[in-house]
């Protein structure tokens, strides 16, 4: 039988975010609403600056959540550019570096070097696998993905892969998903390594389809987007494809879905349209003309801000349905 997660109480608990940038200061954000003592590795000058310029805008987003916010959070902040240093004492430590796989690698073998051995290891990485990063470790088995989707303290998936398999395997993959779920997170552990995870490759295979439409002048950038938002983004927020397609089948189900709209969801495959695409100079271009033209009047902060707010919006209509 499937092991549910334990909520555990993380209060205390140390946790090291190596990378303190977009997705680092996101993560560290929200443990900090859990009391953890959040350690900041990172070798940037100016990285307290751009931390708390992100901070009190993640708290707030948090708060709109629902999470208690611990008014003294910040006295459990740190900072560290040394990362032997960092790491010393910790329970967790959540990787965020640049993704580069022989960066990495000597990262997590400086890391083994210095962690206590009960410390758990996780990257953020939305692509290099543990086998690609866990190169140079004594015990790669020690090292599990936990990729988020972005922003980490609002969107709710994590997920979770491991590389080598060993007897401890199970212990692994139960603590990253006792740990995540602690935090408000949707852990989905994955069966099989594969490049870009999977919520990326159905965004690529997705955004594949868009940039195709959009250079074959079907639609323009903004009229996509409309379309998306008004009818799969709101489909697939309450129920994922396979799911709608059963519902698509009526009382038929998926059977009838495959019988009678598969051939026709066939043929949209092949279609011309659906030609190979590259973001070549003449498509480069062309995006970049149309987003500046239908988005350039907001600074991305603005777009960001407002993106944060119906998300945090519909994650909360959910949350008072459940």
């Amino acid at each position: 039988m499937k092991k549910q997660p334990q909520k555990l109480n993380l209060k205390g608990k140390k946790i090291t975010v190596i990378g303190g940038g977009l997705i680092g200061a996101s993560w560290a954000s929200l443990f900090l609403t859990q009391g953890m003592n959040v350690a900041i590795s990172d070798p940037k000058p100016d990285i307290q600056e751009y931390f708390y310029g992100k901070l009190d805008s993640n708290i707030a987003d948090l708060k709109k959540l629902g999470y208690k916010i611990d008014p003294n959070y910040k006295s459990h902040l740190s900072f560290e550019t040394d990362t032997a240093t960092a790491v010393k004492g910790a329970d967790y430590i959540q990787e965020n570096g640049p993704e580069n796989a022989a960066f990495k690698q000597d990262l997590w073998q400086l890391i083994e070097a210095n962690a206590p051995e009960h410390a758990l290891f996780l990257s953020s990485s939305s692509g290099i696998t543990v086998s690609q990063q866990a190169t140079k470790m004594k015990n790669p088995s020690r090292l599990l993905i936990g990729h988020p989707f972005n922003p980490p303290h609002l969107i709710p998936l994590v997920e979770i892969l491991i590389g080598k398999e060993t007897a401890d395997s199970q212990k692994l993959i139960d603590a990253a998903m006792d740990f995540y779920h602690s935090l408000g997170k949707v852990p989905v552990l994955l069966h099989k390594e594969t490049p870009g995870f999977v919520a990326n490759r159905l965004q690529a295979a997705i955004f594949r389809e868009c940039v195709s439409l959009v250079s074959a002048g079907v639609v323009n950038v903004k009229e996509l987007d409309d379309i998306m938002t008004a009818s799969l983004g709101i489909r697939w927020a309450v129920g994922g494809p396979f799911v709608s397609f059963h519902l698509g089948g009526g009382d038929g189900g998926f059977p009838f879905f495959l019988h009678h709209l598969g051939p026709g969801m066939e043929g949209i495959w092949k279609d011309e349209i659906s030609k190979p695409v590259s973001y070549d100079e003449k498509t480069t271009q062309l995006l970049d003309q149309q987003v500046k033209e239908h988005y350039g009047n907001k600074t991305i902060a603005q777009l960001s801000e407002e993106r944060d707010e119906y998300q945090i919006a519909l994650m909360n209509t959910f949350s008072k349905m459940k």
